[in-house]
């Protein structure tokens, strides 16, 4: 068995206890366990603090963290947080996940080879692979187009033979790793983005840094099943709510923040992202109930988002000291 890494698994839920428990029994079946897991509360409930308690008292070997917050903060404000905690934790590497995953028996074991050697290599940041609900590969579009900002919906979905890792350029808090010297160096998951594309943007910030990459290792599957639109033979369109539609438009206001950081920032390329974005959004709508609540979601996330690129007194996050 590999050398176990220094690992805390970050956890962030919001009354989905049902789902939580598959997740953490499957930490349980782990062969090699984290140093740390960190639950990240967002409804601060009795029940969900009840859970960590029950994980601490099988994990004899990892201390389990419940830290409930004050409101909820969406998945950002969670990740942020969370990142927080174990970097102040001591934690080598953060491995951050949904509530609405599981874990296989050897996915640390498996992890290990790949964390061990990824200072090294400069690959300081890592996604591994994962299955949908229903056992399928799970498609992830890891190529960030960065002048358009958006993910590239033709990114190859298969590794080839022989093909252990791809490079990538940005990350998904559903299963990603980072180092802590990059949270050092580009600061903590920015929790203004509520929901949606704030691991887009950390990916991004992470990218400028360390290479990205994806491992030919399927370590986690979804355990929620969604209704959605099959798109050829593995890509599927999921169904989303209303808030998430609005967050979807608004936080392109923050991504382009960012890429004008770098100089990354096309006014006229980043328009026709953000049309690509509202005619998806707007196909999307054909799977929804109330059509024109829907659209009005979208539009007030667009005009948010004009506000946001033009906001003076708007700052990016800071290093950590």
């Amino acid at each position: 068995m590999p050398e176990a890494p220094n690992v805390a698994i970050v956890i962030v839920t919001y009354k989905r206890q049902e789902l939580l428990s598959v997740l953490l029994d499957s930490l349980v079946t782990l062969t090699m366990p984290p140093a740390h897991v960190v639950i990240v509360d967002n409804e601060a409930s009795a029940e969900t603090e009840k859970l960590a308690g029950g994980l601490s008292a099988q994990l004899k070997s990892t201390a389990v963290h419940y830290v409930p917050m004050e409101t909820n903060t969406g998945g950002a404000g969670g990740f942020s947080k969370g990142v927080d905690t174990a970097y102040r934790l001591g934690a080598e590497w953060i491995w951050l996940m949904d509530d609405d995953v599981k874990v296989f028996p050897q996915s640390m074991e498996k992890l290990a080879p790949w964390l061990l050697e990824g200072v090294a290599n400069d690959t300081r940041v890592m996604q591994v692979s994962r299955l949908n609900f229903d056992g399928s590969s799970f498609y992830w579009q890891y190529n960030f187009r960065i002048g358009l900002g958006i993910p590239n919906p033709i990114s190859p979905p298969a590794f080839q033979a022989k093909e252990t890792s791809r490079e990538i350029n940005t990350m998904c808090f559903e299963g990603g790793l980072v180092h802590r010297s990059i949270v050092q160096k580009i600061g903590l998951p920015d929790d203004r983005f509520f929901i949606y594309s704030d691991d887009a943007a950390y990916g991004y910030l992470a990218s400028k840094h360390t290479h990205l990459i994806l491992i030919n290792e399927t370590l986690m599957q979804r355990t929620r099943p969604l209704d959605n639109l099959r798109i050829g033979r593995i890509r599927r369109l999921n169904t989303t709510s209303d808030m998430t539609r609005y967050y979807i438009m608004r936080n392109r206001g923050y991504l382009a923040r960012y890429f004008q950081l770098f100089g990354d920032y096309k006014p006229v390329l980043f328009g026709l992202g953000t049309a690509l974005t509202m005619t998806k959004e707007t196909i999307r709508l054909v799977l929804a109930k109330d059509r024109r609540v829907g659209l009005k979601a979208l539009t007030n996330g667009l005009r948010d988002a004009r506000a946001l690129r033009t906001d003076k007194n708007w700052l990016p996050v800071a290093e950590l000291v």
